[in-house]
């Protein structure tokens, strides 16, 4: 017998009750850790395949090719976007052709290259943190550097990812508490 700290007395197993404790164990974990296993490596391919999405919809949105990005953007229902000009934060993604007209004018000549820092990943959920580097015309500015750093959030529906969240800011590069400050301020 062992002696617990509460003053509960504890029973030792025999080994022959250990050995069949650890049979029984190992049998319910092996199976688990595989379905778990599976699990994270489909949700991590997941991340890969949205990744490369993300890609190809960001460079097709910086270069004005909105009927294209829209095609390959799926947007969820309850989606909300932080916009990288501040403001509110916007609920649903008007895809009107309109709308998509409109972006395409002021979006233009974009190219852009994509470094993810982290993902973080779920069966049902994909976090993407990236730094989108890209050069475009922009609001009928000259083409400048717009990189931005962004947070995506997909969450599936069915079998389908679906972008639920975007945050997107201008902070590329590190600013001064006085820079930052004014900002707020604004």
């Amino acid at each position: 017998m062992f002696k617990q700290r509460n003053g509960r007395t504890r029973h030792k197993l025999s080994p022959a009750a250990m050995t069949r404790r650890a049979v029984v164990t190992t049998a319910v974990a092996v199976p688990l850790s595989g379905s778990l296993s599976v699990g994270l490596a489909a949700s991590e391919d997941a991340a890969a395949d949205l990744i490369k999405l993300a890609e190809e919809k960001n460079a097709a949105f910086m270069r004005g090719e909105m009927d294209r990005w829209a095609k390959m953007t799926r947007i969820a229902p309850d989606f909300t976007l932080m916009q990288p000009f501040g403001g509110p934060t916007s609920h649903g993604f008007d895809t009107s052709p309109k709308r998509l007209a409109d972006l395409a004018l002021y979006f233009r000549n974009g190219r852009t290259k994509l470094q993810v820092a982290q993902t973080y990943t779920s069966e049902k959920l994909v976090v993407l943190v990236m730094i989108e580097q890209q050069q475009a015309e922009v609001g009928g500015l000259s083409e400048q550097d717009w990189s931005l750093r962004v947070t995506e959030v997909y969450s599936k529906e069915g079998s389908e990812w679906q972008l639920a969240h975007r945050h997107a800011d201008p902070l590329v590069r590190r600013i001064t508490l006085e820079q930052a400050a004014a900002l707020a301020r604004v």
